[in-house]
């Protein structure tokens, strides 16, 4: 053994040097580090046609944890946190707060809109994870089929979706313990004077993140176990729910059906997609997979299957038991109970939900410490927060960042103002899935002529300018003439790739079927869905995407150029293709 694998292995886990945080060249001093910044231009030139290959994420990047995870988990173990990761906040509060304020009973239309669209992301996600199964998920994905800025820009959206995530379900907890006790829904919380949506302070939400944090650290087997027996226990309230509200149904509450019209249903579920939010924790979870290629498209097509079911039976059961103007925003499904005399029940609710937040945090701990983890391998962050613990075999440092983060938002940020900003993070994440798909099977690497490259880089423009156009003729009303332009230009940057441009790569083990018509579909409906958000979303979106791209103009994109060229095997640049195939390095 070598004395450089000697030094790794004797390093203790808890070590603070700035080599662990900037070991890159560019940061050795402030000399160099003025030196790589005035090499920006050309440096991001090369990030920007840069892409990894599927052996570098999966054996050369995993070196940088120093430790490997235990595999541990199979199809049934990912089943059950597909439920654990799902089934949460989502439709115990938004269900209720949407269709009061924007669907009315066709929320259950919204649930099978935004189902639809997620299931077309479930394909992508499933494909992918078979043929590369590392932590990274849709990061790992995206650097290998649309290179390094791609997978920085979904990096930090992913980001933002870990940790608006954990924050809005921590917030989501208080409020149904609230419940569960028989008090105010914000009488536990600390009120202040800040601005309006900041000025409820949490201190529950940050002890219960830190409570499941503390969890997932310890052991994946174990947190597995947990979230089984919880899920369980919250599938029996579910069914209950389910069952005692036909029973309470009453026809004349679903009149009128849908009451803000159509714009309504739409703009419910864009917010409502929040619900299926953190399936993709299952693609994180492959490297401790003992079968990626046949338990992960068991655990992640089958749970959303079933998932999607039951959300739309209880956004069914919630508006035929209660009038829709009359469904409380904050405890829906407990208060409606109460309101038709099953006061019982409302505490039982209570507890199921507290139950599925609970392991949506579980699971989401699990989840988001192995996105931060992969993208620290790649030098996007520190890679200080790579590092797996030598005994419980789970990245620890990654799993503090993203719940500390979590938990200062938490304490101050009320679920409406998370709800929509983390819908747009998911969309656009989910967006990018579908062309890194389309990508993967119509391009690859030193086989793909120069013209067919150029031809497949137009089709999708056309696919994305055309799905963009469909949601503004859909928002500004322009009426049929706007949709007779997007929807054929849709149509035929779709077939062009499906007729003009052969397929380079076949799925080993599973694929996604009607390629390229679902991913190019997914890419509309998931667009189309961004569209009907608040513009104030956009806002905030559009703030925290400038702060990353100072980020990554100041450090990311030195930290994985340095990277890169001291480790010349792991990526190359997709601009080195000449006509007819051949590549150089």
């Amino acid at each position: 053994m070598s004395s450089t694998n000697d030094e790794q292995i004797i390093q203790p886990y808890w070590r603070w040097s700035k080599k662990d945080f900037f070991p890159e060249e560019s940061f050795q001093s402030w000399t160099t580090y003025r030196s790589a910044l005035s090499q920006t231009f050309p440096r991001f030139k090369n990030r920007l046609l840069t892409r990894s290959q599927d052996s570098a994420e999966i054996n050369t990047l995993r070196k940088q944890s120093e430790n490997d995870m235990k595999r541990c988990l199979n199809w049934w173990d990912l089943m059950w946190f597909g439920f654990g990761a799902v089934i949460g906040a989502g439709i115990f509060v938004l269900t209720g707060q949407e269709a009061n304020e924007n669907a009315g009973p066709a929320i259950v239309l919204s649930y099978v809109a935004s189902g639809f669209s997620a299931m077309l992301s479930v394909f992508c996600y499933t494909e992918f994870a078979i043929e590369i199964p590392v932590a990274g998920g849709s990061f790992a994905y995206l650097r290998v089929e649309l290179g390094d800025f791609a997978a920085f820009i979904t990096a930090g959206n992913i980001l933002l979706e870990c940790i608006l995530g954990g924050a809005a379900v921590a917030r989501s907890w208080t409020s149904y313990f609230t419940s569960l006790i028989n008090r105010e829904s914000n009488s536990l919380r600390i009120h202040t004077n800040l601005a309006e949506g900041y000025n409820l302070l949490d201190p529950i939400a940050v002890v219960v993140l830190a409570i499941a944090a503390t969890i997932a650290m310890s052991s994946t087997q174990k947190t597995s176990l947990l979230n089984w027996i919880a899920s369980a226990i919250n599938t029996v309230v579910i069914v209950f729910v389910i069952i005692a509200g036909f029973l309470h149904a009453d026809s004349s509450n679903m009149k009128p059906f849908a009451p803000y019209g159509v714009e309504g249903v739409f703009r419910a579920a864009a917010i409502v997609y929040f619900a299926y939010g953190g399936f993709d924790a299952i693609a994180t979870m492959a490297e401790e997979t003992k079968n990626p290629s046949r338990d992960i498209p068991l655990g992640l097509l089958g749970s959303m299957s079933i998932i999607t079911l039951i959300y739309c039976l209880m956004a069914l059961s919630l508006t035929m038991m209660q009038k829709y103007d009359e469904i409380d925003t904050g405890a829906a499904y407990s208060v409606a109970f109460e309101r038709v005399g099953m006061k019982w029940a409302k505490y039982l609710v209570a507890l199921g939900a507290l139950k599925g937040m609970t392991t949506v945090l579980l699971v989401g701990a699990l989840g988001q410490a192995r996105y931060i983890t992969h993208i620290a391998r790649a030098h996007m962050i520190p890679p200080w927060f790579a590092l797996v613990h030598p005994k419980t075999k789970t990245p620890v440092n990654a799993t503090l960042l993203v719940t500390i983060s979590s938990a200062c938002i938490a304490f101050f940020s009320s679920l409406d103002v998370l709800a929509s900003l983390l819908s747009v993070s998911t969309l656009f994440v989910f967006m990018m899935m579908a062309v890194a798909l389309i990508v993967r099977r119509y391009y690859a690497q030193g086989v793909t002529p120069q013209r067919n490259l150029l031809k497949l880089i137009c089709f999708l423009a056309i696919i994305i300018a055309s799905s963009i156009g469909i949601s503004a003729c859909w928002g500004l009303k322009s009426g049929w003439v706007g949709y007779a332009v997007t929807v054929p230009l849709w149509f035929f940057g779709t077939l062009g790739i499906s007729v003009v441009l052969p397929q380079q790569r076949t799925p080993k083990v599973w694929g996604v079927p009607l390629v390229p018509w679902l991913p190019s579909l997914s890419i509309a409906t998931n667009l189309f869905l961004m569209g009907s958000l608040e513009y104030t979303a956009f806002i905030r979106f559009g703030i925290c995407t400038a702060i990353m791209l100072i980020y990554y103009v100041l450090f990311g994109l030195h930290a994985t150029y340095d990277m890169a060229h001291q480790q010349p095997e792991v990526i190359k640049p997709i601009n080195v293709i000449e006509e007819g195939g051949e590549g150089e390095a």
